[in-house]
């Protein structure tokens, strides 16, 4: 019988325990602060950002909502952040990509600071979660090795596919799961036989924004499959990477979409806010 990994139930449970970590801080003095940047009005990011929020002010995190012109210009965004770094009760900042063409984003990422850094983007952090020292991790696989956790999956020894080789999800998937002793393919656009290269997995993380690309035939029998993708369909259905008919009935355990690693993610990114929080408090001990 295959394991439907819920990740919005997991979200909810891990949540009830970080509402408690919040309170004892407040009792210390410090309100965990969140601060995120969104430039332009891309309805896919407002909807990002307002569902950060909403979780941040449940918890009785502060959250700093920056809504910023599309009109912006590259300097003022990195006034912006300077500004946030220099504030004692900020936490941890998050810039909501993509940004406007006209705008670097690499140039952004490094000007935050690191310390700061609640997404895991800055080389910085890239280098130490790559050199088994991580400090922040990027949100969607810091929250999909949460999930795997919860249900009690060892990856250890595993051999791991990951289909996509993004900063956000792909590469700092592949560093958590080496961390965490599996073996790591990175597969992607250019990889021969991608199919029979997904078929010997024990763990496939699909991260690849094709809706329905990973068929039953590109599965092994009782693998785990982590679905990162959210993709309409031709009928306008929202689906995931990976044909869920097909691969659910093969797979021992997989990850529904909507609902599987979309909240992870958020849960994820609330998680190292409180972390970086917790930071502020030894410091001033």
């Amino acid at each position: 019988m295959t394991t439907v990994l819920d990740g919005k139930q997991t979200a909810n449970d891990l949540m009830i325990a970080l509402k408690q970590t919040v309170d004892e801080l407040k009792t210390k003095g410090v309100t965990p602060g969140l601060a995120v940047i969104l430039v332009g009005e891309d309805p896919a990011s407002a909807i990002y950002v307002r569902n950060k929020h909403r979780r941040a002010d449940g918890l009785g995190i502060r959250s700093l909502q920056i809504s910023m012109p599309k009109t912006t210009t590259e300097t003022e965004l990195l006034n912006k952040i300077e500004e946030l770094n220099e504030d004692p009760t900020i936490d941890g900042i998050l810039v909501q990509l993509p940004l406007p063409a006209d705008i670097d984003e690499q140039k952004v990422i490094e000007a935050i600071d690191p310390n700061k850094d609640v997404d895991g983007f800055h080389p910085m952090n890239v280098g130490k979660l790559w050199t088994n020292m991580p400090q922040v991790v990027a949100s969607t696989p810091y929250g999909i090795m949460t999930l795997l956790d919860h249900y009690h999956i060892d990856v250890t020894g595993m051999n791991a596919v990951i289909v996509g080789r993004s900063n956000i999800v792909g590469r700092p998937m592949a560093a958590l799961l080496l961390n965490h002793s599996a073996t790591v393919t990175i597969a992607h656009s250019k990889t021969k036989d991608l199919a029979k290269v997904c078929a010997q997995a024990d763990l496939l993380v699909v991260a690849t924004g094709r809706a329905e690309m990973i068929t039953a035939d590109m599965v092994k029998p009782g693998a785990i499959v982590i679905d990162v993708g959210m993709d309409r369909n031709a009928e306008g259905k929202l689906v995931g990477d990976v044909n869920y008919a097909q691969v659910a009935p093969i797979a021992s355990a997989i990850t529904p979409v909507p609902g599987g690693v979309g909240p992870m993610t958020i849960a994820s990114l609330m998680l190292q806010t409180v972390e970086l929080a917790k930071r502020r408090v030894h410091a001033d001990a």
